[in-house]
């Protein structure tokens, strides 16, 4: 007599769903489409030789220690390389304020986990991160969203949505997946003052922070939090939680992320970490230490700014030649994505089919909205994956696309 498993499901997971950029990944795999969905990086910037020759030396001269279990905080010069890395930009944290964890992704699992009941209502950007509404939705959260324009999130409109009584707000300040927008320096000290004022903490997402093509660096939230509260103590008041990862500066594959939050919530978030996965491997930890090491990472991200500037300002100027007026899109200063605004007449469901017809793939924007249905004039694409000259041609066969679902006839035409 066969089982069926389907009844004896745990309820929260009812409301589990796959990825949406899971599944476009398996329909873009042939080789005759370019796909913009993805946010992988380029493949030929990843620093192979030097992974070569740090597996070898780890092997050859830690393989014990990388070998074995280690400590669910993470290996410890690891922790301190990004301490003291985040000290240039004005965090003050220690390396006990940091766990490394696998991949950013479990970073928002954990946090889910560790702050969210079920019913609690977060405050998000819309649009959003699509990976974080996966992870919190596990726990039963529900969503307040405010509404991002080119500085950022409203932060006029966030009053309201505070008096609501979130949880927590979860923000991307820096070119923000998927909207490519980045907060404003006003906004940002306006956002920790309200934070401060209504109680709410901030989970402050930040993995493209490093990669910025043009214009000044901002503070990152958590010292802005620290400056205008005049907090300097370091992390013993601290009202953010920081989270970034090494996947789009050395390799998605490492699975390697961190968190950065007070002593308090460390140790809770070590907690919920051993009885997920123990730690993160050990081996895969010291490899990437030994990598980014000596300025090496340093030196590796300004190559990677200065190709990722190319292919945005390759499909900027695709879209500035191909693309009908009416369609507008967004101008990131850094990061890997732009976010695109479609006439009132076309649905990005349906934009998704022809554009498959024409070879070319993207994410539909109602994948990143909490709430509502504003996504589906919107979509998202992806610059740093393609070369120039690939890019330039998807977006060609795109602007066919958009131009074959336009109702005016006059416009179907290049």
């Amino acid at each position: 007599m066969s089982t069926s498993w389907t009844y004896r499901f745990a309820q929260r997971t009812k409301v589990i769903k796959s990825s949406v950029i899971r599944e476009l990944l398996k329909l873009t795999q042939r080789p005759e489409v370019i796909s913009f969905a993805g946010g992988l990086p380029a493949p030929e910037l990843f620093p192979i030789e030097r992974f070569q020759q740090a597996c070898q030396r780890v092997l050859a001269e830690k393989g014990a220690c990388a070998l074995q279990y280690g400590t669910t905080e993470g290996y410890a010069p690891l922790r301190e390389m990004i301490s003291q890395n985040m000290s240039r930009y004005g965090v003050v944290a220690a390396a006990d304020n940091v766990l490394i964890t696998s991949g950013s992704q479990q970073a928002l699992d954990l946090i889910g986990k560790l702050l969210v009941n079920p019913g609690d209502r977060l405050l998000v950007e819309a649009p959003t991160y699509l990976g974080a509404l996966q992870a919190f939705d596990v726990y039963g959260a529900q969503y307040v969203s405010v509404p991002i324009d080119d500085d950022g999130v409203q932060t006029e409109r966030l009053e309201e949505a505070l008096r609501s009584g979130p949880k927590f707000m979860y923000i991307l300040p820096n070119f923000q997946n998927p909207g490519g927008v980045t907060l404003s320096e006003g906004r940002r000290h306006e956002l920790v003052l309200l934070a401060d004022r209504y109680g709410i903490p901030i989970i402050e997402d930040d993995p493209y922070g490093q990669l910025r093509y043009e214009g000044q660096h901002l503070a990152p939230l958590i010292v802005a939090d620290r400056e205008n509260l005049q907090r300097d103590d370091g992390y013993r008041l601290g009202n953010v939680i920081y989270l970034s990862t090494f996947s789009k500066t050395l390799a998605p594959g490492l699975r390697l992320g961190w968190i950065v939050a007070p002593p308090e919530v460390i140790t809770r978030l070590v907690q919920l970490k051993q009885g997920a996965d123990l730690h993160t491997s050990t081996f895969v930890q010291v490899v990437a230490y030994e990598v980014a090491r000596d300025g090496f990472l340093d030196e590796h991200v300004k190559k990677i700014r200065q190709v990722y500037r190319e292919r945005r300002d390759a499909m900027l100027a695709a879209l500035q030649e191909f693309f009908p007026p009416q369609v507008t899109w967004t101008h990131p200063a850094g990061g890997l994505f732009l976010w695109v605004t479609l006439p009132a007449d076309i649905e990005c469901q349906t934009l998704f089919d022809a554009a498959l017809q024409q070879n070319v793939a993207f994410v539909p924007g109602d994948s990143f909205y909490a709430t509502g249905d504003e996504g589906r004039r919107h979509l998202r694409l992806n610059f740093s994956n393609a070369p120039p000259e690939r890019i330039r041609e998807g977006i060609r066969r795109l602007s066919v696309a958009v131009r074959s679902q336009m109702k005016r006839p006059e416009l179907i035409a290049l």
